[in-house]
């Protein structure tokens, strides 16, 4: 499927030297951002409600933290530099070179994986400090990385082909990856809603991806494991046909 490695290298490295060069918008803020989450929620509230599921708070809700920033940075990756390249016209000078589609398509969802797994890190790191840090699977742990900075580096494409400007970027993370997030157990356990809002929560993708990694950093389930696998498989599947069946057509490339 990879025929020009030269070309799929420099779009990676492109991709790359974005994250880095616009750190402060890119690492830093998200840092903050879950500094200042593990603080109140972990130290802060933590304070009052101690253990949840048999674990000390702040080790319950950091995997929940990691996750949905881990999930943004993804997200934001491939939408902004995609859209903008599309604003700016530098797309034309890709769609013209001797990529494939899947190349293109691989290099933006790769560099989507490069800032989500950066931000990541930088996340547990500044956990150690709290000692937060806890990781029981780390073969869980990579692979639900992985695959939900795919899943999202992939919808990231979906929004920079479909905006037709720079505030409809935003119109996904607000109204649907931010309040799923929040919803989807980041600082809960499902065993503490209401028996109905339980099964409206296991409609819930995202409870699935928090679920996942929480598993394999503190070792607690709250749901069948085959559920989520199945779920993030197909994501990735039906994403990735979507995606190069919109290049093909020229969806948002071509004017």
């Amino acid at each position: 499927m990879i025929r020009n490695w030269t070309g799929l290298y420099t779009i990676i490295q492109k991709e790359a030297e974005r994250v880095f060069k616009v750190s402060i918008q890119t690492l830093i803020t998200p840092w903050i951002s879950a500094l200042l989450y593990i603080f109140v929620f972990g130290q802060v509230v933590g304070q009052r409600i101690n253990f949840i599921e048999g674990v000390e708070y702040i080790d319950f809700v950091l995997p929940g933290i990691l996750m949905m920033n881990v999930l943004m940075a993804a997200f934001s990756q491939s939408s902004f530099s995609l859209y903008f390249q599309r604003f700016a016209r530098n797309i034309e000078e890709i769609l013209v070179s001797p990529l494939s589609y899947a190349e293109m398509i691989i290099g933006y969802v790769i560099g989507s994986m490069i800032r989500a797994g950066v931000v990541g890190v930088g996340i547990y790191l500044i956990a150690v400090l709290f000692s937060a840090a806890n990781l029981n699977h780390v073969g869980a742990f990579l692979f639900y990385m992985i695959s939900v900075s795919i899943i999202f580096g992939f919808l990231g494409i979906l929004t920079g082909l479909w905006a037709k400007g720079f505030e409809q970027l935003n119109i996904l993370n607000t109204f649907v990856i931010m309040p799923l997030s929040f919803v989807g157990g980041v600082f809960n356990s499902i065993n503490m809603l209401p028996a109905n809002l339980q099964t409206i929560a296991r409609f819930n993708p995202f409870f699935y991806f928090i679920d996942g990694i929480r598993y394999s950093m503190i070792g607690i389930r709250e749901t069948n494991p085959t559920t989520g696998l199945i779920l993030i498989l197909v994501s990735i599947t039906g994403l990735s046909i979507l995606t190069v069946s919109l290049f093909r057509r020229g969806y948002g490339l071509r004017t």
